[in-house]
Order: structure tokens, then sequence, then C-alpha cells
């Protein structure tokens, strides 16, 4: 009996020891689990990583046997008589041909409405004037020059101002579907000088790399960062040493990796698309869905309900997932059919402008634009034929991910400005926008407008890149 019951005691005795090593190695694994985990949060998402090693001239070019030509040319739109006899002949043939009609009381939510189509083709074929129009987009100075290999288009406006008036260097940075073309009501503003201040702009307007009139890189890699190296290197050329920069979509990541980047030549940035990209930003807004008044305040419903706005993205962002997989397939469809790129840009542009737009049956085609600042950037894209190679660059930032993301977790110390419109395509609370931009001087918030800044809305814009420059001088 005594036997059964000790060694009752030591069975009993083991499994208490069982349970206790099973314990101990299933808090090991835990805690190991946890430290990993905690590394891998820090090291992605807290952790300022170091700036990566950067070649400042690289060559973009296909011939790199002969020297670089270093001059500066001057540049004519030219709208051809030949151009114009090939458009014509493109407008008979679609006119010719069997469409399909929208589906009833679609309005824009199937894509292009084609009523609103027909309306826009007929004003591009009868009353766009194709003799008046090159004359107003050569109304600025334009110039070509030669960096890293690239041929690069810029508008370059000196104004002619009183000597006791100082005149500032500010770099525009358009984005996709824009071009420079969307800065020409911006730019007289921005060169005349205003009651109030003891300071004018100086403003180059170059092309994107790809973009119209600037050459495409002839080899991968050119993506934002290189750009802002790129676009850095063009402002030496002109002459410029210290700068202010603005830009919106593509331009603010271009300008934003430029002041990362050369943060003691950048002397201020202005951003209309003031978002954080870093990914301690991105984990902010999906947590904060929990709680969204604690994270974006006052603007709530700028950020939230994240329901809403992730559906928003997967209706309105395919054109981003397929320019970032096959840019060039697609490229070919829309350089073949001046039609199909018009309709393919103006989708884009009426929905960024104002989502609401895709419910009217007329898409807001004419109440924000006229149809000859719409015909004037789609024509820039057709005439340079660069369709392709401007949607390249949503391909180069999936290809150049993770130093675009290390360069957006590196923070900046360079004075910054935020420029939110309504309808802008993502937002950052200010506080957020303080891990990325240290120097956050100031944000300046309208109950309207949408994702071209400077298109839509030319005298808020102005108004507010004065103010922001002000602001940055008194620090």
């Amino acid at each position: 009996m005594n036997k059964k019951v000790k060694k009752k005691e030591r069975d009993s005795g083991k499994d208490v020891r069982s349970d206790i090593s099973a314990f101990s190695i299933l808090s090991a694994i835990i805690l190991v689990g946890i430290s990993i985990a905690g590394y891998v949060v820090y090291k992605s998402v807290v952790h300022i990583p170091d700036m990566p090693d950067l070649d400042l001239n690289v060559w973009w070019g296909h011939n790199t046997s002969e020297p670089q030509d270093t001059s500066i040319r001057p540049y004519k739109i030219v709208y051809s008589d030949a151009m114009e006899l090939k458009l014509r002949g493109i407008f008979e043939m679609y006119r010719r041909s069997k469409k399909k009609d929208s589906l009833k009381d679609s309005a824009w939510t199937y894509g292009v409405n084609s009523e609103a189509l027909e309306k826009f083709f007929s004003y591009w074929i009868f009353k766009y004037d194709f003799r008046q129009r090159p004359k107003f987009l050569n109304q600025f100075d334009q110039y070509k020059t030669n960096i890293q290999g690239l041929d690069i288009h810029y508008l370059h406006i000196k104004p002619n101002v009183d000597k006791n008036l100082k005149v500032l260097p500010l770099l525009l940075l358009h984005g996709w579907p824009g071009s420079v073309r969307e800065f020409y009501e911006a730019i007289p503003l921005l060169t005349t000088p205003r009651p109030g201040y003891n300071f004018v702009f100086e403003v180059i307007a170059p092309s994107i790399p790809g973009f119209i009139f600037s050459e495409a890189p002839a080899r991968p890699g050119l993506s934002p960062y290189q750009i802002a190296i790129l676009m850095r290197n063009l402002m030496h050329r002109i002459g410029h040493k210290y700068y202010y920069i603005q830009g919106g979509d593509f331009g603010h990541a271009i300008g934003s990796n430029m002041a990362t980047i050369f943060q003691y030549e950048v002397l201020g940035f202005h951003t209309n698309l003031p978002v954080n990209f870093g990914k301690n930003a991105v984990w902010t807004w999906l947590l904060g869905s929990i709680w969204p008044s604690y994270v974006a305040g006052e603007h709530t419903n700028k950020w939230y309900p994240l329901g809403a706005k992730i559906k928003f993205y997967l209706e309105e962002f395919g054109y981003m997932h397929l320019q970032s997989t096959k840019p060039d397939t697609i490229g070919i469809a829309l350089q073949d059919s001046a039609m199909g790129l018009a309709a393919y840009m103006l989708d884009k542009l009426m929905v960024f402008t104002d989502p609401a737009n895709k419910l009217s049956p007329e898409g807001g085609l004419d109440k924000y634009f006229s149809y000859d600042k719409l015909l004037d950037n789609i024509m820039l894209y057709w005439i340079s034929g660069s369709i392709t190679t401007a949607m390249r660059l949503y391909k180069e930032c999936i290809v150049d991910a993770d130093v675009e993301q290390t360069l957006a977790q590196i923070p900046t110390n360079v004075p910054t400005w935020g420029l939110r419109f309504k309808h802008e395509l993502a937002h950052s609370p200010d506080f957020v926008l303080k891990w990325k931009y240290r120097n956050l001087v100031g944000t300046t918030n309208f109950d309207f407008g949408g994702h071209f800044a400077a298109f839509e809305r030319p005298e808020e814009f102005s108004s507010d890149v004065f103010k922001a420059v002000k602001a940055f001088s008194t620090l």
C-alpha cells in the first residue's frame, strides 16, 4: 500500500515538474516571440534609419561616351500642321466608329460617361484653337538642358521688380496626370509683388523626366528619390544653390526627398499633399480607426471612417496598380487613341478634383476647369508621345520601394507648410506630419478643393505659398 502511495507521489511530482518545464518552455517561446516582434516593430516603425549612400551623378541617358552638354537652350512648344492633320484624321475615325453608350443613370460610376465625352470631343474638334493655344503655352520662357544624360524641359520666369524687393527661387513640381500646365494661372500670381510681402518668386517649373518634353531615362531605376537628385542638379545648373520647393502628387514625393537628402540647400518646402508616408504614420492611421477623433481631431472626416476610405481607394486606384505593374502595355493603347488618352486622363482629373463628380452625368468637366485647360494638358501628352514614359514612374516607385520607404522614415528639419484641400486623396494630422517634418511651421485647411491645387485653385494656392514662405523667413 505504502509503495503504491509513494509511486503515486513520485508520478505526481514528475507531472508537476513536466508542467513547470512545459510552462517554462512556452513562456520562453512567448518571450522570444514578443522580443522578435518588438524588434521588428522598432526597426520598421520606430527606428530612424541612416541616410542611404546615394550617387548624385547617375547617368540616365543613352550615350555615355560623349562629354555632357551643359548648355541651356531655349525651347518652344509647336503644334505642327502635320500633327493637326493626323489628329483630325484620328477624330474622323473615332466619329465613324461604333460606340457603346453609358448605362442608364450610371453617370461616371462605370468610368467616363459617353455623353459627356461626346460633348468634350465636339469641343476638341470644332472649338479648340490649334493656332492660338501654342501662343498661350509659350507665354513663359522655356528651356532645355541636359542633366545626368537627360534633356530636361522647364519653365523659367524671372520677375521684373524693384531692386529693393527680394526675389526668391521657387521650384514647382507637378505630378500625374498633370504637367507644367497646372501652374500657368498661378505663375503670374507668384511672380507679381503683393501688399504685405517684401519678396516675390522666380519660378522654375520643370517637366518630370519622361513627362511631356523632358527626356525619359534609357534604363530602369529613375524613382522619385533619383528625380529629387536630378532636380537638385537642375537648380544648381540654373545657378541656385539654395531654393524653396512646392509640390503635390509626385511633386510632393520628389520635393519631400529633396528636403530630406539636401536639408542644407532647401530653404522651405510647401506641399499640397501634406502626408507622412512613413510606416509609423500608416500604422497610426490604421489603429486610429478604433478612436478616430483622438487621432485626427477636427479633421476626422478627412481620414475616417477607415472602411469608406479603403473602399474609395479600391474603386479609384485601379489605375495605380496597372501603371505600377504594366505601364508599357496600357501605354500602347493610350498613345494609339487620342480619345482613349483623353478619357483615361479625364476620369482621374474629375474624380480626384471631387469624388462627387462621378455621380453627375457631366462629371464636373466644365465646373472646375475650362475645356481649353483640360485639352492643353492632354495635348502636351499627345504631341510629346509621353504617356507611357510618364506612367513608368509608378513602376519605379515599386522597384525602389525600399529606398523610398527609408527616406520616408528619415525626418527633415527643413521648414515645411501643408496646404489641405477638402478632397485631397490622403491626409495626415499635424502631429503625424511632425514625425517626418520636424519643423512643420503651419498648415492651411480649406473646406473645398481637390487634388490639383494650382490647376483648380490658383489664387488660394499662390496666396498660401506666399504665406508659408513669409512664415519661414521669421524662423
